[in-house]
């Protein structure tokens, strides 16, 4: 049993750690009112294990702060990615649906971040659509390609390691 909590907390760790590595090498696009947060490719890793949901949640929140974000950035938007982790382990068993969550959080979360914590003058459904692009780039495109990579090197990748 403590092996199973120690396991956890790893991959936990390991996946924010991972999460914030890709904001900050990907800082210029992964902030502002037009992004394609790289890190947000990520959201898939709930297909393979739940110690994701708390790992891209703490990395979220870690990226936003090292990246200057204002506290409701730092708070909402990682709620969104919250969500839409906990809303892709929901549907891990639909790989058509499964995106879907992190995508729609995000797109209806982050826009409001955007206009209230730092006054962005764009309309809020001009920032819907521009972070929806994102994140569909992001989560939508990178992390299908991501996924696929995954499930297909998962043996090698994650049983041999104990990682399940």
């Amino acid at each position: 049993m403590k092996e199973n909590k120690v396991t956890f907390l790893t991959q936990s760790a390991l996946i924010a750690a991972v999460y914030v590595v890709l904001c900050m090498a990907f800082a210029p696009i992964s902030y502002g009112e037009i992004q394609v947060r790289v890190a947000e490719a990520l959201v898939i890793l709930p297909y393979f294990t739940p110690a994701a949901i708390p790992g891209l949640f703490i990395g979220c929140i870690l990226s936003n702060m090292l990246g200057g974000s204002v506290m409701i950035d730092i708070v909402f938007g990682s709620i969104a990615t919250l969500l839409g982790a906990a809303g892709s382990y929901c549907l891990r068993r639909h790989r058509i649906l499964f995106l879907f969550p992190p995508i729609a959080a995000n797109t209806l979360i982050v826009p409001f971040v955007l206009r209230y914590g730092y006054g962005a003058a764009l309309p809020i459904p001009f920032l819907m659509l521009t972070i929806g692009i994102g994140e569909v780039i992001a989560a939508g495109v990178l992390g299908s390609v991501l996924l696929n990579v995954l499930i297909r090197y998962q043996g090698i990748l994650f049983r041999k390691t104990g990682i399940s």
